[in-house]
């Protein structure tokens, strides 16, 4: 399916962040003799690339807002549209040379979720939706996975670090899922997690306490392929509350379950 005019926009814009990213990647390694020095070099790519798609995007739609991780909310003239994006969502793999991270776009419209693009720029995995019209990565149709056992599914999810709240309520979860499900993954990316379940890569996947820009483009695209996204008691205000769960309606449901029991039993 050619790529509508706002896709185009979107793509335009996060392969030429791409290209800074890229760059900067190649240079990390050389930083990681030094702390300070790779932190510091991670947070100015980070930037650059933020810079680039406010830039192409601002250009291209004049008026839109933004909502962004390191600007934060920028209103427009236009209430009724506004951009949340990530420059560079899995920055501590950046930061350590693992390649997986991505560049996430979506397209609020009236408060409704209407596209979404996650790229990322070493696999050149480039992974898009539209409201009511498929998600796609690379051109070709994806849907979520068809297993309908926990037992058949691996599952992603992520681990809270030094720092963030939730450790204990994490142990208890994994502790539940674990004895479910034929395996746990953990990529550092919530971006990439929901692109791999609408690939039908993973099977489902649970987090807590995220950001906007983490998931509005993944929430798109498992939706888009067939799956369902929730907050992880179900309900749907996850960009309010920063939880999600996804899957297909089976795993989902099981997802839910296992959770719910394991909360409950905190």
């Amino acid at each position: 399916m050619p790529a509508s005019a706002l896709m185009n926009v979107m793509i335009s814009a996060a392969r030429k962040a791409a290209r800074s990213l890229a760059r900067d990647f190649g240079e990390v390694a050389e930083l990681q003799v030094s702390v300070k020095g790779p932190a510091n070099f991670v947070s100015a790519a980070d930037h650059r690339a933020e810079e680039i798609l406010f830039q192409e995007l601002s250009r291209a739609r004049p008026g839109y807002g933004f909502l962004m991780e390191e600007r934060g909310e920028i209103p427009g003239a236009d209430k009724t549209h506004r951009w949340i994006v990530d420059p560079l969502d899995g920055t501590t793999n950046f930061l350590h040379s693992i390649p997986l991270f991505a560049i996430s776009i979506a397209l609020e419209q009236e408060g409704q979720i209407v596209a979404g693009l996650i790229y990322n720029p070493i696999s050149d995995e480039m992974y898009t939706a539209e409201k009511g019209k498929g998600a796609f990565l690379n051109d070709r149709r994806i849907r979520v996975a068809a297993r309908q056992s926990l037992g058949d599914a691996v599952v992603a999810t992520g681990i809270p670090h030094r720092g963030r709240v939730g450790h204990a309520r994490f142990l208890r979860e994994v502790e539940a899922v674990m004895r479910e499900v034929a395996g746990i993954r953990r990529t550092g990316s919530a971006a990439l997690d929901l692109a791999w379940v609408a690939a039908g890569r993973f099977d489902g996947y649970w987090e807590h306490n995220l950001q906007a820009w983490d998931l509005a483009a993944g929430i798109l695209m498992v939706r888009e392929a067939g799956g369902i996204v929730t907050d992880t008691e179900g309900g749907s205000k996850v960009l309010e509350t920063g939880d999600v769960l996804a899957g297909n309606p089976a795993i989902s449901k099981g997802l839910l379950s296992v959770l719910g029991a394991a909360q409950r039993a905190g």
